[in-house]
């Protein structure tokens, strides 16, 4: 396999370095004990306290790093600080971060930190992926196939590992599968990856960026400085424009993925196979086999285009760092969608029961409702002011029934009967902790045989849960009730 060795880190001295770390989650945390174990002095600020934060200011604390809640921690930074590591998840417009910028001090995310760390003989490569919607289900997908073809790989970043734990792990990784948020991009700047993909772009965490524009051009950075290959979507044209602004290095590849036939130097879909068209010797007049739709069928459910899709931008990363087919087909073979994402959490019946929970925006929803014939549409919860006509206007040929619940219900609720107005709709009040179980229980008394009943409630979760993950897991546990 290649060892992507160029580029590598900068030699850095570390002791005696002040620094600031803002936020205690595993990314701050995994920053600060990184420098601390690096002789830095540390001090580490956090607008949140309580739970596993005061457990890893407690760690952090016996130590040696400076630990500072609330009205404690200081405004701009301390006098003498040289580098500032923050977050992902907080916003430019934080006032701390605006101060250390016009102090003339780096700020940094703890992906940047994470490059600048690495060893400066033989770091593993990164494989980088982003995209508005589909990351995490492509980046385990590539870990997986990078595991079936016997490389010591890890999926990293935004999804995982911390991305600081896989740098500088005791036993070094061959390869590492990153996944990258528009908030770890826009706090990156010396990144060159191995490989990079982007998935697909839509209006998303546009409050944090500022605009659409800002959050298309910071997607867009996934391609910046890529050595080898650098793989867009050839079914959204934003993500090959992107690639046509960005600076790689020289030589580097252009790769399309597409569910449909792949053009040469693509990857794509010719009578349910996976083929490759873009890393074989004579890409005019032949292409690999990597993979069927078979192969990507789970619990007698066919994968959704846009699994498919995913499954295509992991291979094409695997296969531009050397992976043979064999070994693309057997990860996916072995695959299993992360909890939450496009996963069948049982049967009763003949009637599939699919968790989508993590289609938090109407983009994701909208490639889960297109993606089977029939289904009984569980949604809502938090809009985020998000226009839905579009979305349930796409939904509205499939759907059985719908199932309401959530702050917002009533604006999908009116959509419905503009679009769908012959569509039975159940609009669940309820609120409690057994709100779930009604909801499933009302689903199933509107599904027939050979339907699907699709949680893909397109808004967040956080009137009714503590997370999409909680949704997901309510889902499951009353689906499983049924049984």
């Amino acid at each position: 396999m290649p060892n992507g060795s160029s580029a590598v880190s900068e030699p850095t001295t570390w002791s005696a370095t002040p620094v600031v770390v803002v936020g205690l989650g595993l990314s701050g945390f995994a920053a600060a004990d990184a420098l601390m174990q690096r002789d830095a002095v540390v001090t580490v600020i956090s607008r949140d306290s309580g739970g596993a934060i005061d457990k890893r200011a407690q760690i952090l604390q016996t130590l040696g790093v400076t630990v500072l809640f609330g009205d404690d921690a200081p405004a701009t930074p301390p006098e003498g600080t040289e580098l500032v590591v923050t977050s992902p998840g907080v916003p430019p417009s934080n006032t701390f971060l605006l101060a250390a910028a016009e102090a003339g001090i780096p700020v940094w995310g703890e992906v940047e930190l994470a490059w600048r760390m690495r060893p400066a003989e033989g770091a593993a490569p990164w494989l980088t992926i982003t995209g508005t919607n589909g990351k995490t289900t492509a980046v385990t997908m590539l870990e997986s196939i990078l595991q079936a073809a016997g490389l010591r790989a890890v999926a990293a970043g935004n999804v995982g590992t911390p991305i600081l734990e896989a740098v500088l792990h005791p036993e070094p990784f061959d390869v590492l599968a990153v996944e990258l948020s528009s908030f770890q991009l826009h706090w990156s700047q010396s990144l060159s990856p191995y490989a990079s993909c982007l998935l697909n772009v839509a209006p998303d965490h546009i409050d944090w960026h500022g605009s659409y524009d800002e959050y298309r051009r910071v997607k867009g950075r996934v391609f910046e400085q890529t050595q080898v290959a650098a793989i867009y979507n050839a079914q959204d044209p934003t993500t090959e424009q992107l690639l046509m602004d960005a600076d790689v290095v020289e030589g580097c590849r252009a790769i399309g993925f597409t569910t449909g036939t792949p053009a040469i130097s693509m990857v794509g879909v010719v009578d349910d196979v996976l083929a490759d068209r873009a890393f074989v010797d004579d890409r005019r007049t032949s292409a690999a086999e990597l993979a069927t739709i078979q192969d990507l069928t789970i619990d007698g459910v066919p994968p959704a285009p846009h699994y498919v899709a995913d499954a295509l931008a992991a291979a094409a990363l695997a296969r531009s760092y050397g992976v043979t087919p064999a070994a693309v087909r057997d990860g996916l073979r072995a695959y299993r969608p992360q909890p939450h994402r496009v996963q069948s959490v049982g049967r009763v019946g003949e009637v599939a029961y699919i968790d989508d929970s993590k289609a938090t925006n109407t983009d994701a929803a909208m490639a889960s409702v297109t993606a089977y014939d029939h289904i009984v549409w569980i949604a809502g919860g938090l809009l985020k002011g998000a226009d839905v006509e579009d979305l349930v206007q796409a939904a509205a040929p499939r759907l059985r029934a719908a199932v309401l619940l959530g702050r917002d219900r009533a604006q999908l609720a009116e959509a419905l009967h503009r679009h769908a107005p012959d569509v039975p709709v159940v609009d669940i009040a309820s609120t409690d902790t057994g709100a779930m179980a009604e909801v499933v229980r009302a689903a199933q008394s509107l599904a027939r045989p050979g339907d699907v009943v699709l949680l893909a409630p397109a808004a967040a979760s956080m009137d009714m849960f503590d997370n999409y993950g909680a949704r997901g897991d309510a889902f499951a546990a009353a689906v499983q009730g049924l049984q």
